[in-house]
């Protein structure tokens, strides 16, 4: 009896260790980014790109002081939010990309207390993030209200658990295409959400068009072009900072 249980013992580590494996493998080879995001980490006359650690984009004349944190999709390379990034630091803002461990944002959700503890001159920050990247930035912000001036969430919502209306004076954006894969559940949170919130549907926009990194699995088709759907959730999230 005491061999067959080590056996069977020994068996379920084995597949406990094969599991992690494979777990790990599939984390740190995301969706790859397409090429023009990978052009959007040069620096430019108007925005100085690093990528040591963080992908932060300093423009070079500042409208205010303010800064803007953008937490990845899951399994996505984050470089590929690089071109928006840079675009809303063209704007004057400061932005931080931060890449999360194994590319799944909910083993970083506090990494916004690392940016904002490196960047203390900054007065106001903007949290928000794509799919599950704007999930885990809405469990940061329901934790630490009084640390942002906003949440804005990229075809993403927050967990049923987490009740954002219950936040006094919370500002909201949250933008996404009607051939979103999981739209449903986007407008499934309004329950949930303050009663101000900017609501913003993209006709014919999807969900990895928010990003440049290729074909979502689950994902609808969308109608409209990649770079006219980041034109407009750029334009909305401009809008919403700028209030």
């Amino acid at each position: 009896m005491k061999t067959w249980i080590k056996r069977i013992s020994l068996a379920l580590l084995v597949l406990l260790i094969v599991a992690t494996a494979a777990f790990v493998i599939w984390a740190e080879n995301p969706l790859p980014a397409m090429p023009e995001a990978l052009t959007a980490l040069e620096s430019d006359a108007q925005v100085n790109v690093t990528t040591d650690g963080w992908m932060v984009f300093t423009p070079t004349e500042m409208v205010a002081p303010t800064g803007v944190i953008i937490y990845p999709g899951g399994h996505v390379d984050p470089r590929a939010y690089a071109p928006l990034a840079k675009e809303i630091a063209r704007g004057g803002y400061l932005v931080v990309l931060p890449p999360m461990p194994l590319n799944l944002a909910f083993t970083g959700i506090n990494i916004a207390d690392e940016i904002m503890a490196a960047y203390p001159a900054i007065e106001h920050w903007y949290v928000g993030g794509h799919s599950l990247g704007g999930s885990m930035a809405a469990e940061y912000v329901a934790a630490n209200p009084d640390k942002v001036d906003g949440l804005f969430l990229w075809a993403s919502y927050s967990a049923k658990g987490t009740d954002l209306s219950a936040i006094p004076n919370l500002k909201v954006l949250s933008i996404y295409g009607t051939e979103d894969g999981g739209v449903d559940g986007i407008r499934q949170s309004r329950a949930r959400s303050p009663k101000d919130t900017v609501w913003v549907e993209m006709e014919g926009g999807n969900h990895a068009q928010f990003g440049w990194y290729g074909i979502q699995p689950g994902d609808g088709v969308a109608t409209i072009s990649r770079e006219e759907e980041q034109a407009l959730i750029l334009d909305a999230t401009l809008a919403f900072i700028g209030e």
